[in-house]
């Protein structure tokens, strides 16, 4: 059942992470939790190094939502979405 509430939880953070973020952001259910639930690794991971969070916590929603919306920034720019087309 943990499965199914990170996959859950994963989506409702990469959504509100791509509503945040300003930009167009073109990709499918799939990858939006996918980055969702990655931002919540990254969240945990920057918070322990931080001090935030013990081992073993998990990251808040804001820590979260905040993780998956570098992800997308990052993404955007590997994808070449700073860049734009003149032809």
């Amino acid at each position: 059942m943990s499965i199914v509430i990170t996959i859950l939880v994963g989506f409702v953070v990469g959504l509100l992470a791509r509503a945040l973020k300003p930009g167009n952001d073109s990709m499918g259910i799939i990858l939006t939790t996918v980055v969702g639930i990655a931002g919540a690794f990254v969240a945990q991971f920057a918070g322990q190094a931080m001090g935030w969070y013990r081992p073993g916590q998990p990251a808040g929603w804001i820590g979260s939502i905040l993780g998956a919306i570098a992800l997308l920034v990052i993404v955007s720019l590997l994808r070449g979405g700073g860049r734009r087309r003149v032809l």
